[in-house]
Formats: structure tokens, sequence, C-alpha cells
């Protein structure tokens, strides 16, 4: 969360001529909601089955796709395993600090919201906000370690010095 999935997504995308997806955007077409309100209307289990639903549809998609997956993924077998198996895993790794820096006050984060960390609770966020997520790095960081087969430190980059990170250190691609 904050790291620039999508848009380096995009970028790498576009330097590959690739399609591009992003899972939090095929769950809301598919759920008719925002990621936001799925939480706050169906709660986060029903999310995170609908986003291994869009993982699994992307992972066999036609033709190569760059497709942005949101953090919370791993915490699934089933989705480590579909994309382990079926594409060259990236992570975005990055320092708590810059997470929080990125995300603002967490309004549209549902864990953030739900965890208090400034969104509406009159706090400004701050130190619990990077508390809050390095907690949540603490607890995906092994998962993150298990599936992903490139780590691009993102801190100090901008989207576009990412992106071509990623670009040069993809094992050979097909074609």
């Amino acid at each position: 969360m904050g790291a620039g999935k999508s848009s380096v997504a995009k970028d790498v995308a576009a330097q590959l001529g690739w399609a591009v997806a992003d899972t939090d955007d095929v769950v809301e077409h598919e759920a008719g909601m925002t990621v936001a309100h799925m939480f706050a209307d169906l709660g986060e289990e029903a999310f995170r089955d609908a986003e291994a639903g869009a993982i699994q549809h992307l992972s066999v998609s036609a033709g190569p796709v760059v497709v942005s997956v949101g953090g919370g993924a791993v915490l699934r077998p089933e989705n480590r395993v579909a994309m382990g198996e079926r594409g060259t895993v990236v992570w975005l790794r990055a320092r708590p600090g810059t997470l929080a820096a990125r995300v603002g006050r967490g309004e549209k984060r549902p864990l953030l919201a739900r965890a208090g960390t400034g969104a509406g609770d009159g706090t400004g966020g701050g130190r619990g906000l990077v508390k809050v997520l390095a907690g949540l790095s603490a607890e995906r960081r092994h998962l993150y370690e298990e599936v992903a087969d490139v780590v691009v430190d993102v801190d100090e980059l901008t989207v576009a010095q990412v992106a071509r990170l990623v670009v040069a250190r993809l094992p050979a691609l097909p074609g």
C-alpha cells in the first residue's frame, strides 16, 4: 500500500507494449462498488474472495499483461501459487515511512481507515500511520519474500525510475 504498484504497472506495461490490469479495478467492476465500500458493506473476507477470483482470471488471460495486485493478496496461498506459477512476481519494497508519506491520510485505504490512522479520526495519522504500515509490512514480509522473483527498493525513486528498474531486472521475456 503506497509502494506505487498501480502507477509502476502502467509504466512497465507501456515500456513492454503489454496490456495492464489492476486487481482492485477488476474487483470494483465485478462488484459494482469501490473496494472501500466492499470492505465496509461486505467485509474484508468478501473482498479477499473477489480479489482471489480476479487474480485467477487475470493469470490465465490471453496475451502478456502486467498485473498490479494489492499488497494483501499474498495472504492467501492460492494467490501466491497463481502468481508464482503464471508470471514473474515483482515486489516493490518500501520503508513504512515512505509508504505513509505516499498514502496521505489513508481515507481510501480500508485497512488504514479501520485502524484509525488519521482517516477522519482527527489525529492526522503521523506516527500511528507509520506504525500500522510497519505492522502490515512485518506481517507480510515473509510472504513477499516467498513469492517475489524480483525485488525493487522504491524509496527515493520516481515511478519512471522504478519502472525502468523493473524492466531491466525481468528475466528474458518470450517473443
